[in-house]
C-alpha cells in the first residue's frame, strides 16, 4: 500500500562550487557548515519552543549540500528559512576564504516517507527532483533566494495567517522580483520568483501555540 503524500515546503541547501574544491576542503567546508546550520536551527526552535520534529520532518545529504524537509504545519516558512541560511552564509564566508556562498531553492511539492536500507527514515517524490531544478536557474543571483510559484503562493499564505511575520518581513526589506519563467534541464517550463531582505536576519518559525492545522 502506497503511503499518504507529504505536501511541505523543500528547503534545498548548494555549496557553490564545492566540487571544484581540494578534498580535505570539501571535509572541512560541509563539516563547518553542517554544525553551524546545526546550532542556527536549534536556537531558532529553542526561541520558538518547539521540538525539532515539528519544525523539520527530515534532512537529506546531497552531498554538496541537503535537503531541509519542514514540518507540513509550517507550509509557507520555507523561504524565510532559506533566507536565514542564507544570511547565516555570510558569516562562514569570513572563515573560510575559499567558500564562495550557498545557493538556495525552496519548492512546496508532494514527497512520501520510507525506510531506506539501513532501516533510517527516509524521503523520495517528486517534490525533491522538483526543488531541485530551480537550483539550475542561471541568473541566480547570489544572497538571493530561488522560490518556486508553488512556494510563494505558500508564503503569501503563511504570511495572510501569521500578519506579525509579515510585518517582520517589511522591517527586512523584504524584495522579490518579477516572475521567472526558464527551461530546466529537461525542457520542463518552471515558474519561480528571486527573494532577498536588504537587512537579513535568522527569523524563527512561529510558537507552537500560535501553529495552525496544516493545510493539504
Amino acid at each position: 500500500m502506497i503511503p499518504r503524500a507529504i505536501n511541505t515546503d523543500i528547503v534545498l541547501i548548494d555549496i557553490i562550487d564545492f566540487s571544484r574544491l581540494h578534498m580535505n576542503e570539501q571535509l572541512e567546508i560541509i563539516s563547518y557548515l553542517s554544525q553551524t546550520y546545526k546550532k542556527m536551527i536549534q536556537k531558532m526552535i529553542k526561541i520558538s519552543g518547539i521540538a525539532m520534529e515539528k519544525m523539520l520532518q527530515g534532512i537529506i545529504p546531497t552531498g554538496d549540500g541537503f535537503y531541509c524537509i519542514l514540518h507540513p504545519g509550517l507550509k509557507g516558512f520555507g523561504p524565510i528559512l532559506g533566507l536565514s541560511f542564507i544570511h547565516f552564509s555570510d558569516y562562514i564566508a569570513k572563515e573560510y576564504p575559499y567558500f564562495r556562498g550557498i545557493r538556495v531553492a525552496v519548492h512546496t511539492g508532494k514527497i512520501y516517507r520510507f525506510e531506506d536500507i539501513l532501516g533510517n527514515e527516509n524521503f523520495v517524490g517528486d517534490g525533491l527532483n522538483e526543488c531541485a531544478r530551480y537550483i539550475e536557474i542561471k541568473n541566480l543571483i547570489i544572497s538571493t533566494v530561488i522560490i518556486s510559484d508553488s512556494a510563494y503562493s505558500s508564503l503569501k499564505e503563511f504570511l495572510h495567517q501569521y500578519p506579525d511575520f509579515h510585518a517582520l518581513l517589511e522591517k527586512c526589506e523584504f524584495r522579490h522580483s518579477s516572475l521567472h519563467t526558464f527551461q530546466d534541464k529537461h525542457n520542463i517550463e518552471r515558474h519561480g520568483y528571486l527573494i532577498w531582505m536588504r537587512k537579513g536576519g535568522i527569523i524563527p518559525p512561529p510558537r507552537p501555540g500560535r501553529l495552525l492545522p496544516h493545510r493539504k
